[in-house]
């Protein structure tokens, strides 16, 4: 029988050396090492053998599948190697490599980024609120009668259970003095919704950028002064700012915020970009009554609120005329943004 085994071994080997592919290489391991293989069938005859001889035969068995078997795995390793080159033999490595397209961050998003940035330098902290609402955080809290133009189903996206999408981000700031008392300070980006038609100056969807400031003896001069200098840092030391009194149900006094400035197109006319007011008396009630306690008592705090259009103010500042082009996704456009 040991020279049986040594006859199988050699023989294996010598097979599996000349395994020209995987499927020949399969082959000699089922014939050496099979359930029908000859290793396993010398293995089978051990129980024939004597106690002394056993020892002896059974060492040299394992030696002979250890053989057989580390043949196997070098071969295998052998033929994916030959493989791998044939597949790379046709490839000219002095040839220049396929460039790489760079991607960047969408051009709202980055106004956004760094309005956000200028913010926080300010004192200011990012707030969040679900993108769909309930009438009293969109309208009622807001001091919006119930014949407001803004509540009518021709302006606003009801759903069947009476929620809404939210029609600005002036809701994160109901939210966010529902859940805190003074002193707050915030600011809240995100997504509304009316029912626009889409033309080139208008979305269904489009990004808010709103602010609110609340504590003792916030005034008009902490509006301005936030105000000036937020829009300063944003588009230069050279713009002007313009406010202009105006009529918001949730602030009072209220005012609309024109600006001057190179990076708007360098033209001499002014260009209305936000609104802003102190917070209305009657927002602070309604937070009060839905709180259950006087935290935002009117006779102690006061506070501001402001809110600008990023999409509008982002088509102004890159000289886009058309803001269907900030959703179409089109690479072309993008591009020149990075």
């Amino acid at each position: 029988m040991e020279s049986q085994l040594e006859q199988i071994r050699a023989e294996a080997l010598a097979e599996i050396d000349a395994a020209a592919d995987e499927a020949a290489l399969e082959a000699a391991r089922v014939k050496y090492l099979g359930r029908s293989g000859s290793v396993s069938l010398a293995s089978e005859g051990m129980k024939t053998l004597s106690k002394e001889e056993k020892p002896r035969i059974g060492k040299l068995l394992n030696e002979v599948r250890q053989s057989v078997t580390g043949a196997l795995d070098s071969r295998k390793a052998a033929l994916e190697a030959q493989r791998d080159t044939a597949a790379f033999a046709d490839i000219d490595v002095t040839l220049p490599g396929t460039p790489v397209r760079i991607g960047a961050l969408h051009p709202i998003t980055q106004l956004q980024d760094r309005a956000i940035q200028i913010f926080r330098r300010m004192g200011f902290v990012l707030a969040d609120g679900p993108d769909i609402e309930t009438e009293f955080h969109c309208f009622d809290a807001l001091n919006t009668p119930a014949d407001h133009p803004a509540r009518n189903e021709q302006d606003t996206f009801y759903l069947a259970d009476g929620r809404l999408l939210r029609t600005h981000t002036s809701t994160i700031q109901i939210r966010t003095m529902e859940s805190q008392p003074p002193p707050v300070r915030i600011i809240g980006p995100g997504a509304a919704y009316r029912r626009d038609e889409v033309d080139a100056t208008h979305l269904a969807q489009f990004n808010q950028m709103e602010g609110l400031y609340v504590d003792e003896q916030v005034t008009v001069a902490d509006l301005k002064g936030t105000c000036e200098f937020f829009f300063r840092e944003l588009l230069g030391k050279d713009a002007r700012v313009r406010f202009r009194p105006h009529f918001f149900p949730f602030t009072e006094p209220s005012f609309e915020i024109d600006i001057k400035a190179g990076a708007l197109g360098g033209g001499e006319k002014w260009l209305e970009l936000a609104g802003c007011g102190m917070v209305d008396p009657a927002v602070f009630e309604s937070v009060n009554k839905r709180r259950g306690d006087d935290a935002y008592d009117p006779e102690r705090i006061s506070g501001f609120a402001f809110g600008f259009g990023l999409d509008r103010l982002a088509m102004i500042m890159s000289g886009v005329t058309d803001i269907r082009l900030f959703t179409e996704n089109d690479v072309r456009f993008l591009s020149q943004f990075r």
